[in-house]
């Protein structure tokens, strides 16, 4: 099948009868539904645009030939890491870096799970059959371009026993087995994308404590499968707003799921893990998490441009050149270029994995960004809202500047600096509100802040475990030495 087009992609919604829970509302069809429609059609924008860029964003199946997602490459040099980040920045610019869990996202993941089959096999091969099972997953995967999403986080329950994980009667796990496959209940969360996906997928997280096999599942299924069951967060799409009134909100609402297992049954050729801890606990040698990484931060360097522009535009509406708000726009411009050069230098900087000759990015250069994109993207935020100020308050609507009454006395008092029309002024600071104070932007301050988990947590595992301290120990070493002469 290869690469599917947006109507392709709309079709497969409507087919599948899922159950998508939203405000209360179980929800019969997610492309057509108000409160849906709008994310639905920008995703399907999206798989237009891999067609739409094919040069950028496709490339022939190693073995099928057939033209699929870019995010599906396993690299084998320096030129195939460029390509893809290439190929992956064309997509992201279809939601301005707005939308963090595009297919793309899952795509990554998967090939770098699927590089390394010997993993997910274990030392004594004893889950050959779930190494296998992966394989073709990734390659159906890649092959019928699967919308997939995931979960991944075991719901919040009591904070001082959830970390035990055995005996938690919440988190997914295995009770039973049937002919067909094992069967599984309880929740996860944090299925993003949900209500566009065609698949979930369940596969390690955190590390798990010893005695803890009836935890340690990793899976994929539709998303109609039987027992299965997703309860969105409130809708922050705006149904029925004017798209000049919420540009973004009406367009770039992924959604994020609850996701509850109600005994559903995993089909023995869907199983990836059944009960190994010690594979559960081994993914980081995938080298998944820097395919993730690579993929956030390219991504999140669309994002900060768009801010700022937007940010840029919106002073120079007013004709705001005072130092203190040139000042806001160098740090956002250094935030800019601090991320392009993390994603050059994974790339200058990347090499093959020595045993089997499959190309990642440089993980160095991008690990800090997980602990600096969480308190960026806020502070971002923070000075669009500075620039704007009460100006952000003070934007005529779509219907307003229609009216033949209100329409003169806009445009004489609401204008902008420089000939900007009242109109355009209204265009970029309703944007700039819809980014920073509506409820899509409150759901992304919060996304931003804990999708590669949180500042905090980053920085204690970079310095920690990730962080090389050789010439720093040198250093401290050496005038150690010069002080004892």
């Amino acid at each position: 099948m290869g690469a599917r087009t947006g109507a392709e992609f709309l079709a497969g919604l409507r087919a599948a009868d899922r159950a998508i829970w939203v405000d209360g509302e179980k929800i019969d069809d997610v492309t057509s539904h108000p409160k849906l429609s709008g994310a639905a059609h920008t995703l399907a924008s999206v798989f237009d645009r891999q067609h739409a860029c094919a040069d950028e964003c496709l490339f022939p199946d190693p073995e099928t030939q057939e033209p699929i997602n870019v995010s599906h490459m396993l690299p084998r040099s320096r030129e195939d890491l460029r390509f893809r980040n290439s190929g992956l920045t064309r997509l992201s610019e279809a939601t301005m870096g707005l939308m963090g869990r595009t297919p793309d996202c899952m795509n990554m993941k998967f090939s770098g799970f699927a590089s390394a089959p010997s993993v997910w096999a274990g030392a004594d091969n004893s889950n050959e059959r779930g190494a296998a099972n992966l394989v073709a997953y990734q390659h159906k995967l890649a092959r019928e371009d699967i919308a997939l999403t995931h979960t991944i986080i075991q719901p919040t329950v009591d904070k001082r026993t959830d970390s035990s994980i055995v005996g938690n009667q919440v988190t997914i796990r295995k009770v039973g087995e049937t002919a067909e496959g094992i069967v599984v209940r309880g929740g996860r969360v944090l299925a993003t994308l949900a209500p566009f996906a065609d698949e979930t997928a369940v596969y390690p997280a955190l590390p798990l404590p010893p005695g803890a096999e009836d935890y340690a599942l990793a899976f994929a299924l539709p998303l109609d499968t039987p027992g299965l069951k997703f309860l969105c967060r409130d809708a922050a799409s705006a149904p029925g707003a004017d798209p000049f009134d919420r540009p973004l909100s009406s367009r770039f609402d992924e959604q994020d799921a609850f996701c509850i297992f109600d005994d559903v049954v995993v089909p023995w050729d869907r199983i990836f893990i059944d009960g190994d801890v010690n594979i559960y606990n081994s993914m980081h040698l995938t080298g998944f998490a820097i395919n993730m990484t690579s993929q956030s931060t390219i991504r999140a360097l669309t994002k900060l441009e768009f801010a700022y522009g937007l940010a840029t535009r919106m002073a120079e509406m007013i004709g705001d050149h005072s130092p203190a708000t040139n000042d806001m726009l160098g740090e956002v411009a250094c935030y800019v270029q601090v991320t392009r050069n993390a994603v050059e230098l994974s790339i200058e900087h990347g090499a093959a994995r020595e045993h089997d000759g499959a190309w990642f990015p440089h993980g160095p250069a991008l690990d800090p960004m997980r602990a600096l994109l969480a308190t960026w993207m806020p502070r971002v935020n923070e000075i669009i809202t500075l620039i704007g100020s009460h100006n952000l308050l003070t934007t005529p609507t779509r219907r307003q500047l229609d009216d033949p009454e209100m329409r003169p006395l806009i445009d004489e008092m609401l204008h902008g600096a420089d000939g900007v029309t009242a109109e355009d002024r209204a265009a970029v600071f309703r944007m700039a509100w819809d980014f920073v104070g509506s409820g899509l932007a409150g759901r992304g301050f919060l996304y931003e802040r804990f999708y590669l988990t949180s500042a905090t947590r980053n920085r204690q595992m970079l310095h920690q475990r990730g962080f090389d301290r050789t010439r720093a120990n040198a250093l401290v070493d050496a005038m150690l030495a010069l002080a004892r002469r």
